[in-house]
Parts: C-alpha cells; structure tokens; sequence
C-alpha cells in the first residue's frame, strides 16, 4: 500500500511520535488531516515546512466524544472520506502511592482507550458502507503486565490491545483492516518524565519510521524493538508469584 492519494488522520499530532509522523506523512502526496488539543502547535507545522501533502489541522481532544463526533463531521463536510486512521493520541503518568488519584485514571482511560473508541465509532459506518478502511491504532509493549508506579497506564493499553484484537477478527470479512502499534521505549515528551533506565530506547523518528514501514505493509501488529519485544513476551509469560518478587525486588533497589 502507498500513500498517495490518501486521505489521512492522524491524533496526537503535536508531539513525540505523533509529530514525526506528521513530518514524514507530509512528504507525501496525500490529504494529512492533523488532530491534537494544541491547536497553534499544528499550525505552525504547517506553516514552517514545505509539504507535498495538502494538510489540515484540527483541534480535537479524543477524550471528548462530542468533540470526536464534530470534528468528524467536519473532516466529512470539509474534506472528505478518510481512508486511513493513525489513532496515536496517548498520555501517561508515573505515580506513587502516596499521590493515587483516580483523575489519573479517568484522563488516562480517557485518552488511551476511549480516543479510540469515540473515533472509532464514528469511523465504522463509512468504512462498512465503502467496504474499505485502515484503522492502525497505537497501544505498547506495556500492555503484558501492571508495571507498578505505571498501573494505569498500562491498563489502559492492555484495554486498547484487546478491544483492536477484538476488531480485527470482527472487521476483516468486511474488508477493513486493524493494525495495532505496540512500541517500547521511545524518546518523547512523556518518557523523558520517566526517573528510570530505559532499555533500547529509540528516538521518535526512528520509531515513525517503523510504524509507516509497517502500515504499507498492512501488518496486523508492529511492535518494536526486537529486544524489547522479546523481553515482554517472557515478563508476560511468568508465574504472577515469581513476577511480584522480581518486580519488589527491583522497586526496593
């Protein structure tokens, strides 16, 4: 699959990997619809580059269902049928005990599973009524396991992995494809707040790189890298028991 002739969304577009997405989307001859609550950072882009693509940017909150529904209409009525969704719109927070507060759950939920949900509901019926339709939707490698100090956050993408698993079973004999983006460590604006080591981390251009490899590919997951692939599959498949000891010990030191 290319790109070009695409009609394009891509969420979370104003930073990390969503931003160079954006950069290297906009080197292609497709319509490049960019959505994320900064509205002025979009605007910028657009302003400071010279894109081959034709871009539109859009102030859209995913966690917001109404905002999703009218920022669909308008993508609608404005530019057209889209043919390929990069739902990409993530946040996470690290936190202790000490500071629990459910608000960091309900904007975490908010944004990693239900932006998904709500753009995804709106999406359905035209991709049923064409026959046709990309959804590619971003979750992570931390999906196997509730890593402390992280739980809500990977519960969150344990909640995206399941329910686009569960899509693409259901959507595939109506001729719509399901891609689920499962990164590890990637440097972004959210991962530099982390206080910990993190292994084979990779710069967002880099990981960019791989998720579009991987879409014209129309691979059903592209997760990334090897390393830490491999090493998620094994934390995943580990007795609770041995795995709360390793991890108490680990969180002690």
């Amino acid at each position: 699959m290319e790109f070009t002739g695409l009609t394009i969304l891509l969420t979370g577009a104003s930073s990390g990997i969503g931003k160079a997405l954006a950069e290297k989307l906009s080197n292609e001859k497709c319509k490049l619809i960019l959505c994320a609550r900064r509205l002025d950072i979009l605007e910028k882009f657009k302003e400071e580059q010279n894109h081959s693509a034709e871009i539109f940017s859009l102030k859209c909150d995913v966690s917001n269902k109404e905002e999703v529904e009218n920022t669909y209409k308008k993508i609608k009525n404005d530019i057209g049928d889209i043919d390929l969704a990069i739902l990409n719109a993530g946040v996470g927070y690290r936190m202790n005990i000490e500071n629990f507060n459910s608000e960091y759950a309900r904007e975490t939920f908010g944004v990693n599973f239900f932006g998904l949900v709500y753009w995804i509901e709106n999406l359905i019926p035209d991709f049923l009524k064409r026959g046709n339709g990309i959804i590619a939707g971003v979750s992570s490698l931390a999906d196997n396991r509730g890593y402390s100090k992280s739980s809500f956050y990977c519960a969150s993408k344990a909640a995206a992995t399941i329910f686009l698993e569960g899509l693409r079973v259901e959507l595939k004999p109506y001729g719509i494809k399901v891609i689920t983006i499962k990164p590890g460590f990637v440097k972004t604006p959210m991962t530099d707040k982390n206080e910990f080591k993190m292994p084979f981390l990779m710069s967002s251009e880099k990981a960019a790189d791989i998720i579009l490899s991987g879409i014209k590919k129309e691979k059903r997951i592209i997760q990334f890298p090897l390393p830490t692939v491999i090493s998620s599959r094994l934390i995943g498949g580990m007795p609770s028991g041995l795995y709360e000891f390793l991890m108490s010990h680990f969180y002690k030191e």
